[in-house]
C-alpha cells in the first residue's frame, strides 16, 4: 500500500474515537500487549514519561519533550488527536515520524491487525513504541489518550508519572464524579515510580494520595510546592518567574505558549524537571529556559491560544470541556478588542450545555461543525445557545464560518475559533 492508502486503511479498519467517540474504546491494555510481545516489548528499551490529565496534558508533554531535547537526549514524544497530519502523533526530536514507517509498520503488523481486531489508538501507540525503540531515543513522553488505568499507552513503566489535574470531560468513559475520574487518572502510578501531580484539588487530590501510598509511590503537588509571580506578556511571549517557598528559582522564564493556563503547566513542568532531576537527569536550568522559550517551534504543538492571523484578530484554542473554556473566556477578557465573534462548533458527545452556559451573549456566533460523524449538527448547536442568549448563523463547514467572520469583523475586533479540537484542526 501507498502512504494514503495505508491511512486510509488505517482509519476505515480500525475503530476510531474520531469517528465514533466511546464505543471505539477497548477498556483494557490487553491488545496493546499483544501488539508489542511479538515486537520484543519496545516500549521497555528505552526511559518514558508518562503525561496524563484533564486538561494541559497535551501543553505539558510538549514542553517535557522540549526540555529534554534542549538538554540533549533523543526524546520522543506520543500525544493525540493529531490536527492536520497523521504523523504529529509521533514525533522524534520534534520531528514528526517518516511516511515509510508508517506503511512498513502497518504492512508488518496486518495479520496481527486483522487477527486481534484492535482499536485505531491501539495500533498508533504501539507503532510509537516501536519507532522510538528502532531510532533509538533515550527518552520518550508519553501523552495518556484517555484515563488512564485502562488507557492503551498504560504498560509503560516509566521515570515518572505525571497528572496535570482533574475536571469534567469524557464522563460516559470515566465516570461522573471528580474523584471517580481521578481514580481512572491515578491508574498511572506504578509501584515505586515517583509522581508529580499538578493541581492539588480537595475532591480528587484523596484518590491520588491513596494510590501513591499503596505503590509506595513519592507523591508532590506542583502548585502546593511552587507558584509564579511577576507574569508579563512581551509581544509573542509570556513572562514569569517560578518561586519555590520565597527563593526565585527561575527568573523571567519566557514561554512560547502564550495562554494563562500555561503558568499551570508551567508549575507542573517545573516540579516534574526537579524529580527527573533527581532521578539523574541532568538537565541545565539552560535547558528549561530554551526549551519553554520555544515548545511550539521545537515540537510543532499547535492550537494552544494560537494567533491564525492579525486584523482583525483570529486565536483559536482546543480547550473544549468546561475547565478549558473557563481558561479560554479569561484569555479573552485580557486581550483588547472592540467587538468579539465566535466561531464555535461541538462534537454530540460532549457536555454542550455546561460549555453554553459560559459563554457571553454580546458576542456574535457562526455555529458551525467540523466534518466528522461526532459533530453535533450546527442547527443544533444554534438551538441550544439560544436557550443561553447566544445569537448568530449557521454554517455547514468550518472554513465557511471563519471566512464570515472575518468578512464582518472590524480591523480591532477578535475572532476567537474554538468548541472542539476538530474545530480548531479544520482552522488551522
Amino acid at each position: 500500500m501507498t502512504y494514503s492508502e495505508t491511512l486510509e486503511y488505517l482509519y476505515n479498519r480500525l475503530p476510531m474515537f474520531t469517528r465514533l467517540g466511546a464505543a471505539a474504546i477497548k477498556k483494557d491494555v490487553d491488545n496493546t500487549i499483544l501488539l508489542c510481545e511479538p515486537l520484543g516489548n519496545p516500549q521497555d528499551k528505552y526511559k518514558t514519561i508518562h503525561v496524563g490529565g484533564t486538561n494541559g496534558k497535551g501543553s505539558t508533554s510538549h514542553m517535557l519533550a522540549a526540555i529534554l531535547q534542549k538538554a540533549g537526549y533523543k526524546t520522543g514524544l506520543y500525544t493525540s488527536p493529531h490536527l492536520k497530519d497523521f504523523r504529529e502523533r509521533i514525533r522524534i526530536n520534534g520531528k514528526m515520524m517518516t511516511e515509510s514507517f508508517v506503511v512498513d509498520f502497518t504492512a508488518s503488523e496486518k495479520e496481527q491487525i486483522e487477527t486481534i481486531n484492535p482499536s485505531f489508538f491501539e495500533v498508533t501507540v504501539a507503532m510509537a513504541f516501536e519507532y522510538f525503540a528502532v531510532e533509538r531515543v533515550d527518552v520518550a513522553v508519553i501523552e495518556v489518550g484517555l484515563g488512564g488505568r485502562l488507557d492503551s499507552t498504560n504498560i509503560i513503566t516509566p521515570e515518572l508519572s505525571v497528572i496535570t489535574n482533574i475536571s469534567f470531560d469524557h464522563m460516559n468513559v470515566l465516570g461522573n464524579t471528580l474523584p471517580e475520574i481521578a481514580y481512572e487518572k491515578a491508574g498511572i502510578i506504578k509501584k515505586g515510580i515517583p509522581v508529580v501531580i499538578g493541581e492539588k484539588q480537595e475532591e480528587s487530590a484523596p484518590a491520588f494520595i491513596s494510590k501513591a501510598a499503596e505503590t509506595s509511590s513519592n507523591l508532590v503537588f506542583a502548585n502546593t510546592e511552587l507558584h509564579v509571580a511577576d507574569t508579563r506578556k512581551e509581544g509573542t511571549q509570556l513572562i514569569t518567574s517560578v518561586y519555590k517557598n520565597d527563593a526565585c528559582i527561575f527568573s523571567d522564564i519566557r514561554l512560547d505558549l502564550t495562554g494563562s493556563y500555561q503558568l499551570k503547566n508551567l508549575l507542573t513542568v517545573i516540579q516534574s524537571v526537579i524529580v527527573l532531576r533527581e532521578s539523574g537527569f541532568n538537565i541545565p536550568d539552560k535547558a528549561v529556559y530554551n526549551g519553554l522559550a520555544s515548545t511550539a517551534a521545537t515540537t510543532g504543538l499547535q492550537g494552544r491560544w494560537q494567533t491564525l492571523s492579525q486584523h482583525p484578530l483570529v486565536i483559536c484554542d482546543t480547550g473544549h470541556n468546561t475547565a478549558g473554556i473557563q481558561e479560554v473566556l479569561q484569555n479573552i477578557q485580557a486581550t483588547p478588542y472592540k467587538h468579539l465573534h465566535i466561531v464555535i462548533g461541538m462534537l454530540k458527545d460532549k457536555d454542550v450545555t455546561s460549555v453554553l452556559r459560559l459563554l457571553p451573549a454580546t458576542a456574535t456566533y457562526y455555529f458551525c461543525q467540523p466534518a466528522l460523524e461526532r459533530a453535533l449538527p450546527a442547527a443544533e448547536l444554534a438551538q441550544q445557545a439560544e436557550k443561553f442568549g447566544l445569537k448568530g448563523k449557521i454554517f455547514n463547514t468550518v472554513p465557511s464560518a471563519l471566512h464570515a467572520a472575518k468578512q464582518h469583523a472590524d480591523p480591532d475586533d477578535l475572532i476567537f475559533v474554538g468548541g472542539s479540537t476538530f474545530v480548531v484542526a479544520e482552522a488551522i
